[in-house]
């Protein structure tokens, strides 16, 4: 690329990676696993096969298997009757190195559970606009097991309980990409919650305000009131954030360490 000024031309140079041959080879293979011309569970070709599929030594071959293995995309068994074995994406993995990337960042707590609200509150009105009956019912079945909890007052499961619904109204959107995303926060949220009902004395009033709030978004939602279903979440998970989290500038460190 070249740019002039004042008369003179200067080249302007940029750097082009190369991908080294095993990034190719791991590429290559991470597209047959996506695509699923591997399946879940499924053995690799030998070492021998694929070093002559791919023209590489056998060094190259096993750092692309790595690159894999750090993914959690296959697992390698070492020895002479080892090899690779394709593994199912697994979201918790996903979750956990965003996790490591927040508290690198020193993200306070705060700002997860803002995303978090922003996450669900587009995900109600999604519900809402696409007027998914269906959704709305499995909705309705989740609030009858998280009166069960409440009843017997068990706090830790009533704690899981609540995570779950979070997350049912997220994926009740429709959206698998938003599911992903929902599904990545409430694995740090829930590691916060158990730490939280740890060192805290939640109590059967806390949770009954949880279960009045539930009952009345999915109220709302069955009504077709779209827009006072997001207000009233936007409202409740703002009490939950100062709830759980109140005035502190913590860090995910201090959950997920």
């Amino acid at each position: 690329m070249m740019s002039e000024g004042r008369g003179i031309t200067v080249a302007k140079s940029r750097l082009v990676k190369v991908p080294k041959a095993s990034e190719l080879v791991a590429a290559n293979l991470r597209r047959r696993i996506i695509t699923g011309e591997l399946g879940s569970g499924d053995l690799l070709p030998s070492e021998v096969v694929l070093m002559q599929e791919f023209g590489v030594s056998r060094p190259t071959l096993r750092e692309a298997f790595r690159i894999l293995e750090s993914e959690s995309i296959i697992t390698v068994q070492r020895g002479a009757r080892g090899g690779g074995r394709v593994l199912q994406p697994d979201g918790a993995v996903a979750a956990r190195y965003m996790g490591i990337l927040l508290q690198y960042q020193g993200v306070p707590l705060s700002d997860l559970y803002q995303a978090r609200t922003e996450v669900e509150v587009s995900a109600v009105g999604m519900i809402g606009s696409g007027r998914r009956k269906t959704a709305i019912r499995e909705l309705e079945t989740k609030l009858a097991e998280g009166q069960e909890f409440l009843s017997e007052e068990d706090e830790e499961r009533f704690a899981e309980f609540s995570v779950a619904f979070h997350l049912a109204v997220v994926e009740a959107a429709g959206s698998a990409t938003l599911s992903l995303l929902g599904g990545m926060l409430f694995e740090i949220i829930d590691a916060h919650n158990k730490i939280f009902v740890a060192t805290h004395d939640v109590g059967l009033p806390v949770n009954r305000v949880a279960m009045r709030a539930y009952t009345k978004l999915v109220s709302l939602l069955a009504d077709g009131n779209t827009e006072g279903a997001q207000r009233h979440w936007r409202r409740h998970l703002g009490n939950v954030e100062r709830y759980m989290v109140g005035d502190t500038d913590s860090t995910l460190v201090e959950v997920l360490s």
